[in-house]
């Protein structure tokens, strides 16, 4: 079954495609470097930081974990946007749930095999919309788009969804990533046109 939350641009405009995007039907690659090389008996995803349980898991492990597929819209921050694409994985608060995050927790950063760092306030990640997403149309997830793991963000532009992420840290301090630091919007609300800082 494949869960629509398309419809979540409605907490932000009134519009589903955000104001300065263009529609498209491709899904252009973007990165700021190549793509890094991974095995599936050397990747490890690692739960780290203010959290009562760090959790690692192997490629298996991950995807054993419960998942669901969702339909979802995608925005990037150089202005197209597409519309339902279709992403299986593990909510965000699953992942949460089983490390048992701290109280004094706040923050959420994001960590990826390229060195990429991304961050949102727990706030933001905390909800079912935020996949780790290991599949993409049916298919395993690929290379260039983030594969063998990346996370999606619906209400944000996607630098905040980190592709080829092998980790998550909890913070009680709010920290920027590797964009947000070089001038990128640290809240990112496309409806807002939240770009650049």
């Amino acid at each position: 079954m494949v869960e629509d939350v398309t419809q979540l641009y409605r907490e932000y405009g009134d519009e589903r495609l955000p104001p300065g995007q263009r529609k498209t039907d491709r899904f252009p690659v973007l990165s700021k470097s190549g793509t890094p090389s991974w095995t599936r008996e050397n990747w490890a995803f690692e739960v780290f930081g203010a959290v009562e349980e760090p959790l690692t898991f192997s490629y298996e492990e991950f995807r054993d974990l419960p998942s669901v597929t969702q339909r979802q819209d995608f925005h990037c921050v150089t202005g197209w946007s597409k519309f339902d694409c279709e992403f299986t994985g593990v909510p965000f608060p699953e992942i949460a749930e089983r490390a048992g995050v701290d109280d004094d927790a706040v923050h959420v950063m994001f960590h990826a095999m390229d060195g990429y760092t991304t961050n949102l306030p727990l706030s933001e990640c905390d909800r079912d919309a935020v996949l780790f997403v290991y599949d993409y149309d049916g298919e395993e997830l690929p290379a260039d788009h983030g594969g063998p793991l990346r996370v999606v963000t619906p209400h944000k532009y996607a630098y905040k969804g980190a592709k080829w992420v092998d980790g998550v840290e909890f913070l009680t301090e709010p920290e920027r990533g590797y964009w947000e630091k070089r001038g990128y919007s640290n809240t990112a609300n496309p409806w807002n046109e939240e770009r650049y800082s």
